[in-house]
């Protein structure tokens, strides 16, 4: 699913970032992340879905799901969710004991995110912060701990990218979250959302370039930099949002976003 490349990829940047000049980044470390990646968005998932069965039933997109159609009750949810959390924590125990710490932190918020849409119209937001944590743990993974100078840019950029692509997203179940009363960046912006896309599209770009001067980073980088700065631009101007099926095609597009930096990433340390 589109969801497991955008909660990968971020973790996939700052591994790249950390390798040695000259150097590839490292594969163990990456296939690592990529097994953890699958095991925490579906335990992202499991955990949704058990706060939001109710909601679930109501909006048509998600009324399939297994917990809101009545296909597994809610003790065999759990059973499954200590399944993918305990395969989970077997691959963080693999990382240093920095790592382990910082890892286990963001537990907090991929439990808590999905209450967020009841209380603020930022949600996207908190997904971001989640998301994106990848982009500390996986220099911490190489480095043994963070430098900061370089993880928080890119971590920031990773939440301005996840505030365009889940804010596109969520333009696709408006009309339903009006009526059970849930709450979106794309509920907040309406007409605006353009603008607003924009806004943290530049952002991104801007973060992503302090974050490479932070790790002298060269042209191979910047032209990926500038690659995405297109791609989220032509993204912007053709979205329709009052189109689900152009904002699921625009949100899955921002697979090759992720793909474009790591590739600009292994390319400039080379």
């Amino acid at each position: 699913p589109a969801g497991t490349w955008l909660l990968y990829l971020p973790c996939t940047w700052s591994i790249a970032l950390a390798a040695q000049p000259g150097c590839l980044p490292d594969w163990h470390t990456l296939s690592l992340f990529g097994v953890g990646a699958v095991l925490m968005r579906g335990a992202g998932c499991t955990i949704n879905d058990m706060w939001d069965r109710d909601y679930d039933k109501k909006v048509a997109r998600t009324a399939s799901r297994p917990l809101a159609a009545g296909d597994i009750s809610t003790f065999q949810s759990f059973v499954f969710l200590g399944g993918q959390l305990s395969l989970a924590l077997c691959v963080l125990l693999c990382l240093n004991y920095y790592s382990i710490i910082l890892g286990a932190a963001s537990l907090s918020l991929v439990i808590t995110y999905p209450l967020m849409k009841r209380i603020t119209y930022w949600p996207q937001l908190v997904l971001g912060l989640t998301f994106n944590w990848g982009a500390l743990l996986g220099w911490s993974a190489i480095k043994g701990s963070c430098e900061w100078s370089v993880c928080l840019p890119l971590y920031f950029a990773g939440v301005m990218w996840t505030l365009v692509y889940d804010t596109i997203y969520a333009h696709q179940d408006k009309k339903d979250d009006i009526i059970i009363g849930v709450k979106s960046t794309a509920l907040q912006f309406k007409e605006d959302t353009k603008q607003w896309l924009s806004g943290f599209s530049l952002a991104m770009l801007l973060s992503l370039c302090v974050a490479g001067t932070n790790c002298n980073q060269t042209f191979p980088y910047y032209s990926a930099v500038a690659a995405i700065g297109a791609h989220l631009a032509h993204q912007i101007y053709t979205l329709d949002i009052d189109k689900p099926e152009d904002c699921w095609k625009k949100f899955a597009s921002n697979r090759t976003v992720g793909v474009l930096l790591f590739i600009g990433i292994v390319l400039g340390n080379l």
